[in-house]
């Protein structure tokens, strides 16, 4: 049944039909092996069933601050601001795009906003400073990873829905995993950087020049500090959490003088848009894991796994490299909610904290933004750098396998994601 549900899903895919639709085909298809009288009572009930979570609504309010921080120009000083802390070092317009990155994942923890945003406004610079195009469009999809690591997370949103798991335990666990991919693409971009010879541009800025900067940038630094502080303290929820945050950034707007009636509506407009596409996916991805949880193809995966587990690492490397595959194919919300009811009591009876399998699945689910032949983020930056697809997917996998080097990493080493949240209670 899995095998042929798989083959009507790829068909459908290659046919070029919406995922939902393709998803939604492919359930139909595994109810004819389970039983068909089930269409018609159990699909609808499970398809508006999948989203019918209160903690699903702070997507939409993450987004909506997302936009409305583009639209009134704070991701501008965002930008400003790491130019100025990093922009001076050797291959210096490389680490603004990382930095940038960071800064821009505690908005919107969207890693295709990401790319879209930085790489119309960062691969021309990057170009003038002697990088190549494919470097410059490589670095900026890879250091986009970023977003959905450091919170706010759609993803892991997603994730704590499914496994009960605090969101808050979520946010904090994803802190260090964040910066340390940061730190890990700025590595690269400061090897490239010496390889190529690339000249230092400019100065160590002046102190006034960085307080003034600093500033400036300073109400959008502060709305990822809201976001965390609010609900690992318990004063609000992830959904009021997102509210807060969407009002704060509307208000910072209004106070500067950036935010019109225009751009509330376009940044609604955007909002609506993107979280119509999730929720149709997680309603018929919803739809696909509850008739596979039917079927018992969870158990049958944990009795396919029960000789090793005794070895979590080795359940995680074997969960990642099942994750990575799928990914390479599949739409990455329609694989984490497929994926994460398989997985977690697999990981459970390995001894594996949930909060660090949701940081190791979503890391997983991010890489597959830059993995041909279906990486979202590597499409964007191809369109906006002007480059060919397949020339951008050929040089791509140095990024890859970075970012795979520090899942490894954060396999090997819990702590590096349980500190955070152990030590805040």
């Amino acid at each position: 049944m899995t095998l042929t549900m798989l083959v009507v899903f790829l068909v459908h895919v290659l046919l070029g039909l919406p995922l939902f639709i393709s998803l939604l085909a492919t359930a139909v298809v595994g109810f004819m092996f389970v039983d068909p009288a089930m269409i018609p009572r159990m699909m609808p009930q499970q398809f508006f069933g999948g989203i019918n979570a209160f903690s699903l609504m702070a997507i939409p309010l993450f987004i909506l601050a997302g936009n409305l921080m583009n639209v009134t120009r704070l991701t501008d000083r965002l930008m400003a601001f790491a130019k100025l802390l990093v922009g001076h070092l050797r291959g210096g317009m490389g680490h603004v795009n990382v930095v940038s990155s960071i800064f821009f994942a505690g908005v919107n923890g969207s890693a295709v906003a990401d790319t879209s945003a930085l790489g119309s406004l960062l691969v021309p610079p990057m170009r003038k400073e002697g990088y190549s195009t494919a470097f410059a469009a490589g670095l900026t999809a890879g250091s986009s990873l970023i977003g959905p690591i450091i919170p706010p997370s759609i993803f892991m949103i997603l994730y704590a829905s499914l496994t009960n798991t605090s969101v808050g335990d979520l946010f904090l666990a994803g802190v260090i995993p964040g910066l340390v991919l940061g730190l890990a693409f700025m590595a690269m971009n400061a090897w490239y950087a010496w390889h190529k010879g690339l000249e230092k541009r400019g100065g160590l800025p002046s102190r006034r020049e960085l307080a003034v900067t600093a500033l400036g940038a300073l109400p959008a630094l502060v709305a990822p500090f809201i976001i965390v502080s609010g609900i690992v303290m318990g004063f609000v929820t992830p959904t009021e959490s997102g509210a807060l945050t969407a009002l704060y950034v509307a208000l910072c707007g209004l106070a500067q003088g950036n935010l019109r009636i225009a751009d509330f509506w376009k940044a609604m407009v955007d909002t609506t848009r993107l979280t119509s596409a999730i929720f149709l996916i997680m309603a018929a991805s919803a739809t696909i894991s509850w008739l596979l949880s039917y079927a018992q193809v969870p158990n049958e995966f944990v009795a396919l796994l029960a000789p090793y587990i005794e070895q979590p690492v080795l359940i995680l490397l074997l969960l990642s490299l099942i994750t990575f595959v799928t990914g390479m194919f599949m739409e990455e919300v329609s694989a984490l909610m497929l994926l994460t009811p398989i997985f977690s009591p697999v990981a459970m009876m390995a001894g594996i904290d949930p909060v660090h399998l949701g940081i190791i699945i979503t890391l997983n689910i991010t890489i597959a933004l830059i993995t041909p032949p279906m990486g979202a983020c590597v499409f964007v930056a191809a369109a906006v750098s002007r480059l060919e697809i397949t020339s951008l997917f050929r040089t791509i996998w140095p990024f890859v396998v970075t970012a795979i080097l520090v899942l490894i990493l954060l396999i090997l080493f819990p702590s590096l994601t349980l500190w955070l949240p152990t030590q805040l209670g």
